[in-house]
């Protein structure tokens, strides 16, 4: 490892790696291959991106993708200023030209059009045609396009198909290790490993509920917030209830059953 490798390392946001999911990301890098995350809410996905962007040293360009962005938006688009029209680049075409690693979060969100923009990128080609203006913008070796989705929570109608799919190589995220999340706990929130301990002690009891509606389940984002508060000096049972109960729920009922596993869990201490 040279100088320069060494200081992205220490440059790049704590990341607690699982199941050689660097290694598999840095050697999708030197290929050139897209790369797609799969994993729950709050599993570290996003995180990933951001320390393996550091990590080799590129930049990172992320875009949240939601129902309403089309492939325009992230393309870009003709703007009518003050001498006239001009093209705006969108976020992908910002990142195709300065070889930057791309991240589109939640993929599935985005209108059905969006996915086929990425199919000449995600392919052998690396290209990006952008019709409007005639361009044929062939990505640099640095540049890398990366996606992500959580498939527990999407339905039929939400899910990318097989033609974009097998463009990627495929990461399979899940909550981590116990004593990798207590890890976790423990670096991002500053608090004591016995906390850290009861907090995945509890989210790992809470991930075992299968007989409420909940859409999602503890995740490892949550648990370092409570863990937050609790440094910040709120009581551990307050944190819990508001950083892990009413977050997952807003059902009084479930709420309600969600708080007994909680006391249950952590007794009457604090």
């Amino acid at each position: 490892m040279d100088h320069s490798e060494q200081q992205h390392l220490v440059n790049a946001p704590f990341y607690a790696e699982q199941a050689g999911e660097v290694a598999l990301f840095e050697h999708a890098f030197r290929q050139r291959l897209p790369v797609l995350i799969k994993g729950p809410t709050g599993c570290g996905k996003t995180r990933f991106v951001e320390h393996m962007a550091a990590r080799l040293g590129r930049p990172l360009i992320t875009v949240s993708c939601h129902d309403d962005l089309s492939a325009a938006d992230l393309v870009g688009r003709h703007l009518i200023g003050a001498d006239g029209t001009v093209w705006q680049d969108g976020p992908l075409a910002r990142a195709v030209r300065s070889g930057a690693i791309c991240y589109l979060d939640e993929v599935v969100e985005a209108r059905k059009d969006t996915t086929v923009v990425l199919h000449p990128l995600a392919d052998d080609r690396r290209v990006l045609p952008i019709e409007r203006t005639g361009e044929q913008l062939v990505a640099p070796p640095g540049f890398m396009l990366v996606v992500s989705y959580n498939p527990g929570y999407q339905n039929l109608l939400k899910s990318l198909k097989p033609s974009t799919r097998q463009r990627f190589v495929a990461l399979t995220f899940a909550y981590p290790a116990p004593d990798v999340e207590r890890g976790i706990v423990v670096a991002e929130a500053g608090v004591e490993p016995a906390l850290a301990e009861r907090l995945v002690t509890l989210a790992q009891a809470l991930r075992r509920l299968s007989d409420h509606d909940l859409e999602e389940t503890v995740s490892t984002r949550l648990l370092v917030m409570a863990a937050r508060l609790v440094a910040s000096g709120l009581p551990l049972k307050v944190a819990c209830r508001s950083a892990i109960v009413d977050a997952l729920t807003d059902d009084f009922e479930t709420a309600a059953a969600l708080d007994e596993v909680v006391v249950a869990m952590l007794g009457n201490r604090t």
